[in-house]
């Protein structure tokens, strides 16, 4: 008996859907999150005194990658088939708000003379300036989806996990891991020390510049570590890969022995606790006192060293050198007031030592580009809370909460050391602002669109009170 047309294309429906059951996943091609996540790996485990030999700029393997990432950006917006995100987003204008500041004040400090030395390193600044902002505008618009986003930013916490790793290894028993990770073709532009004598602990910097930017950095990944590890938990899934990087963050944190991270990581939990859930924040403060408890007998004299770092910082040493140079910075502030003498010309041992961030930039930029600094993170925390308004998924407005108290950290550590100058914190920033607009454009394709109310003029509600009014009175007259 013959089968009938309709059953024959049935059966072979049926048998392709079982091969495409059966059949392996496709492979995912590579994309912005994938090189985004290449230069955090870089930027993060390859140490950061190492740059390439045999070129005149010291440029390291992060730079390098940023700047690919700058040319891919760019070529990839003259397409519409490679997946880059188009459109205005706040975090998008500020970078490039940011980037026209930077050129006018390099154009500036060029027009005229400047000494050799300092006209070099004005070009050094701008390159990696637009570096950075490359690396930003890639994450913004070349990060294409929640799960992308996931990738790179769990990448930004394993990476985080091992440096605070290497940093554990210095601190406890004086093995510096960053002398065997010196790769073929790079060399070391100093032979400054990793490991830093503080009272009778050694801070260390781990694959950092400086103990100081180490710990800052600490403080900037372990909100993101806590988020996934809440996250797992919430999904049903394994977490205590999530928590154990956020242990080891926290003991690089402490293993830093830096003041600018303990505020750091204040201000993040500031922002946390206005967010969180009252049974997240206790849950938060027993873990906290619990982790201070297992210190202070694992490390004894470690806590009462963070304390006497504030308790005694009238006479600190640190902060009076940090406070004795305003007036210096307020006379070269009054002879370039808006474009500033021009980025990376103010310098030591030539010039004194800003360790304040706000005061060095206002020098080398003048307050246009101060004024556009800050401006970027404030419009990178404003994109992060508007994301956390649009949606309506727990986990992503977790997730944006997270991203706006990590955005915190790098404006209270610009107050208390110079952290453009830092390669490592710079980059992670602008990795972080980029995901505020990533998550932004997010939230927005797959929000759904509240219902739009009309919103009365002046005196369309001026006669609506009219009426009620009269009409009010009528009803009054007729029932008396």
């Amino acid at each position: 008996m013959a089968s009938s047309p309709t059953s024959t294309r049935g059966s072979t429906a049926s048998a392709r859907a079982v091969s495409r059951d059966l059949a392996p996943p496709l492979p995912r091609h590579a994309d912005g999150a994938t090189l985004v996540s290449f230069f955090v790996v870089s930027l993060t485990i390859i140490p950061a005194r190492l740059v390439f030999r045999g070129i005149p700029l010291s440029l390291t393997p992060a730079n390098f990658m940023a700047l690919l990432a700058v040319f891919c950006w760019m070529f990839a917006h003259f397409t519409t088939t490679l997946g880059m995100a188009k459109g205005r987003t706040p975090v998008r204008t500020a970078l490039f708000v940011f980037l026209t500041a930077m050129i006018a004040t390099f154009g500036y400090s060029t027009y005229g003379y400047l000494p050799s030395d300092e006209l070099n390193l004005a070009d050094h600044a701008l390159i990696l300036l637009v570096a950075n902002a490359g690396i930003g505008l890639m994450m913004c618009d070349g990060v294409r989806g929640a799960d992308r986003l996931d990738f790179v930013l769990k990448t930004v916490v394993v990476t985080g996990a091992a440096v605070a790793l290497v940093g554990a290894l210095q601190f406890l028993i004086e093995f510096d891991l960053t002398r065997y990770l010196a790769l073929p073709g790079l060399r070391y532009t100093s032979e400054d020390a990793s490991i830093i004598a503080r009272s009778e602990f050694r801070r260390v910097a781990a694959t950092t510049g400086h103990p100081i930017e180490f710990g800052v950095i600490c403080a900037m990944v372990l909100p993101l570590a806590a988020h996934y590890g809440f996250k797992a938990r919430q999904l049903a899934q394994p977490a205590l890969r999530w928590w154990a990087c956020a242990g080891l963050i926290a003991l690089g944190l402490m293993f830093s022995v830096s003041r600018s991270a303990v505020l750091s990581l204040a201000g993040v939990a500031f922002v946390l606790f206005l967010g969180w859930p009252a049974r997240r924040r206790v849950q938060a403060v027993l873990v906290a006192l619990v982790f201070l408890v297992g210190m202070r007998i694992a490390v004894p004299g470690l806590i009462n060293t963070f304390y006497n770092l504030f308790a005694n910082a009238g006479s600190d040493d640190s902060i009076q050198y940090r406070t004795h140079d305003y007036d210096v910075a307020a006379y070269e502030l009054a002879k370039h007031l808006w474009l500033g003498r021009g980025m990376g010309t103010w310098y030591a041992p030539k010039h004194q030592v800003f360790d304040n961030q706000y005061l060095l930039s206002a020098v080398e930029t003048g307050l246009l580009g101060i004024g556009a600094v800050v401006a970027m993170f404030v419009c990178g925390i404003y994109s992060a809370l508007r994301a956390r308004h649009l949606s309506t998924d727990p986990a992503v407005r977790d997730l944006a909460l997270t991203l706006a108290s990590c955005l915190v950290v790098p404006l209270i550590g610009a107050a208390t050391f110079d952290l453009m100058s830092f390669a490592t914190v710079t980059g992670l920033s602008f990795v972080l602002i980029g995901a505020t607009g990533a998550l932004l454009r997010a939230t927005v394709s797959t929000a759904v669109p509240r219902p739009r109310t009309h919103r009365l003029t002046w005196r369309e509600a001026a006669q609506l009170g009219m009426r009620r009014l009269f009409g009010r009175s009528r009803r009054s007259a007729a029932q008396g």
